[in-house]
């Protein structure tokens, strides 16, 4: 088993954003969405698979594990520079594999300019038609609210209500579930995820190409067992992408599954960084 090195980047407000790196070879950021930190989430399962010829790095997102928060009120700017702080301490470039809210920054850090050589998106959680109904504009408004007032477990239940659109039942049983103080920990930060992704959620298809500057090749991922709004979702993401491919995983759906989901990425990782006339192969 390789080495875990841990790190500290200094995002541009001061903010000190933790880290950790196993591994050798060209960089991959994992950046994973609500709920998550290095101690539990997408990236701590599928490091130390995609770490065997790469660098593999984990990081506390803002106002996680031990990650500062910064000032607030929160701005999703920040987060964008805090994977830049990231991305610049392990080589200065990187491929980054994002999930969920996740896939979302790592769309928007790449649209901004932070160096990225190949994206991997997992089931960026757009609404982008009626198949569900749209995300409230004013959740994370209500979620920074709860999370002030100290209810940790109706942030759970809410956001799992209105940005998940799942059964309430469901939001109820992780509140109270055994491990649900794991969540509570990090419900101060879910209104976060909620402001990275409201404007995609409206329940409209995406009209202009909000990520038309990105230049690096993207995998856009979705599981075949998901809801058909986060499939539909991941066809509009790969739609609104200069040079992305559409891989949909059998019997899979949004939690990822190392044994099934890494190799997708790690097939696209391996494969020769194109600067020019990338083509997006067919699902």
């Amino acid at each position: 088993m390789s080495k875990i090195q841990a790190g500290i980047a200094r995002s541009a407000d001061g903010t000190q954003i933790a880290y950790e790196a196993r591994g050798d070879g060209p960089p991959i950021v994992f950046v994973d969405g609500a709920f998550c930190s290095r101690a539990m989430g997408p990236g701590k399962q599928l490091s130390p698979v995609l770490s065997e010829h790469h660098t593999a790095v984990i990081y506390d997102r803002r106002g996680r594990g031990q990650s500062g928060d910064g000032e607030r009120p929160y701005d999703p700017r920040r987060e964008i520079e805090d994977l830049a702080a990231v991305v610049s301490a392990v080589g200065g470039e990187a491929h980054l594999f994002g999930h969920s809210s996740g896939a979302v920054l790592a769309l928007e850090a790449a649209q901004a300019g932070v160096p990225v050589s190949r994206l991997a998106v997992y089931e960026p959680p757009l609404v982008v038609d009626t198949t569900r109904p749209p995300v409230p504009a004013d959740l994370p408004a209500r979620l920074t609210a709860l999370a002030g007032q100290g209810r940790a477990g109706a942030v759970i239940r809410t956001f799992v209500a209105e940005a998940v659109a799942a059964p309430a039942v469901m939001g109820l049983v992780m509140s109270i579930m055994p491990g649900s103080g794991k969540l509570k920990q990090l419900a101060g930060t879910v209104a976060y995820d909620a402001a990275l992704v409201n404007c995609f959620q409206g329940g409209h298809p995406l009209t202009e190409a909000p990520w038309g500057s990105v230049t690096a090749p993207t995998l856009v991922i979705a599981g075949a067992k998901s809801p058909a709004w986060m499939r539909n979702a991941a066809v509009a993401t790969t739609a609104a992408l200069p040079h992305a491919e559409l891989r949909v995983l059998p019997g899979q759906r949004h939690m990822v599954k190392p044994k099934s989901t890494a190799p997708e990425p790690a097939r696209f990782f391996a494969a020769p960084v194109l600067r020019s006339g990338a083509s997006r192969p067919s699902a």
